[in-house]
């Protein structure tokens, strides 16, 4: 089936702002500086995405998925397994990213953008988007403290979330000096089995 001209000129807006997002954030990132690398007019961007907001909030959405959609399509697989099969299964995909090169890249440096500079597009998406893949994280926890308040849960989610991304999201600085940490599939396998090791640990010993 032939792409219609304006799925490819969509297609198109989308990758060019994509990069420009990644190297110069929300706040640095012009229309005119994607019109000219998409090469399109600024009538298309309206038109597809009517304006700048809607563009980043559908490249938003874009490396929110991108992130989280290994994890949510293997939560029946997951959900089968010891529950500590499970959290040592869920830490080794928080870190694939890291082996993980261009696209994925440029999802984690725009969320590093976000860090820095939040936006209000990032926060509304998040309050929309979020809900499947921290019930997932949440119940996970749930397994390992079944007694916790809604709250306990939810903090512990985060914090096992936080072990992984550490990494993920500053892995450009970490492979370089001082630290020098090599990011091969075989060092990352080991960090995650130390990361899960040392979470499973701790959260069968909460007290």
């Amino acid at each position: 089936m032939m792409t219609r001209p304006s799925e490819v000129t969509r297609d198109r807006i989308l990758k060019a702002a994509e990069r420009l997002f990644a190297e110069r954030g929300y706040d640095g990132t012009s229309i005119r500086a994607i019109v000219a690398r998409a090469r399109v007019n600024q009538a298309a961007i309206n038109y597809h995405f009517d304006g700048k907001d809607g563009l980043y909030r559908e490249v938003l959405r874009a490396a929110f998925q991108g992130l989280t959609a290994n994890q949510l399509s293997h939560a029946a697989e997951v959900s089968s397994m010891s529950r500590e099969q499970a959290l040592s299964e869920f830490v080794r995909r928080q870190l694939h990213p890291l082996l993980a090169r261009d696209e994925a890249a440029r999802h984690m440096r725009i969320f590093n953008w976000e860090t820095v500079r939040p936006t209000p597009v990032f926060r509304k998406l998040l309050s929309e988007e979020a809900a499947p893949f921290m019930g997932m994280a949440t119940d996970l926890i749930r397994r390992f403290l079944p007694d916790a308040d809604h709250r306990s849960l939810v903090v512990a989610a985060i914090w096992l979330l936080g072990q992984c991304s550490v990494f993920v999201r500053n892995r450009e600085q970490l492979a370089g000096p001082p630290v020098e940490l090599t990011l091969d599939e075989s060092s990352v396998d080991w960090l995650a089995q130390l990361i899960s090791r040392w979470s499973i640990q701790g959260l069968a010993h909460p007290g």
